[in-house]
């Protein structure tokens, strides 16, 4: 009986251990990563930005701008409501790998700036935590991206909006009950709910407001 009681004993600690490593990974380590991750991210952005400002004749002229690279990043985003200090890259595609360092912008969905709807997915906890304080976005807060030559303006207008993962629609052209009625130039955010699951998303829908030369300082939005 003291043998059975012993080894059941073991097994506990044992399971017990198991758990506390496990719960350390998934809060402490996933955020070392990610977080080692977003700051390569940026660095590749911050470089490839100066090269293309050393190139003589400066910036290319306007146009349509090339595909997005899988994988690759192409903008920051910054969003005030979350801290003056937090920003993010986004790169191309919504694979769980690409999420691991940064937001992931949904292939097929419109190019930042352009006609349709940006959609950009992130982890509400893991991996950074990027969006962990989601539920703090308001109506009338900005979320400001930049490609390096411009900054773009977007303005919340609904959210945040609780649906389930098949509403697909969410990232439309013109987003079901999103409210918009017309084509337009709009910006979804989705994320996980809740906050350590997965069974529903949280969404917020915002416009394009305005744009600027990244030559022509920070825009109003990031100005304390």
């Amino acid at each position: 009986m003291r043998v059975i009681v012993r080894t059941v004993s073991e097994l506990c600690v044992t399971v017990g251990a198991l758990i506390v490593l496990f719960v350390v990974y998934v809060l402490f380590w996933t955020a070392v990563r990610a977080d080692s991750a977003m700051h390569d991210q940026v660095d590749r952005l911050q470089r490839q930005w100066s090269k293309a400002t050393a190139v003589p004749g400066g910036p290319p002229s306007p146009g349509r701008p090339p595909p997005y690279v899988p994988g690759r990043p192409f903008a920051l985003m910054y969003i005030p409501r979350l801290g003056f200090t937090w920003n993010k890259p986004v790169l191309e595609d919504t694979a769980a790998d690409t999420l691991e360092k940064g937001l992931g912008h949904y292939t097929g969905t419109a190019q930042l700036g352009r006609q349709g709807n940006f959609a950009v997915a992130g982890h509400r906890r893991t991996y950074g935590d990027p969006f962990k304080d989601f539920p703090r976005l308001r109506p009338g807060d900005a979320i400001v991206l930049t490609d390096g030559t411009t900054w773009f303006t977007y303005r919340i207008d609904k959210g945040p909006y609780k649906t389930v993962p098949t509403d697909v629609e969410v990232i439309d052209p013109v987003p079901r009950k999103s409210g918009y009625t017309r084509p337009g130039r709009y910006l979804t955010l989705t994320t996980c709910d809740p906050e350590w699951g997965h069974s529903h998303r949280l969404i917020v829908w915002a416009h394009l407001d305005v744009t600027q030369p990244v030559d022509a300082g920070k825009p109003t939005a990031l100005r304390r």
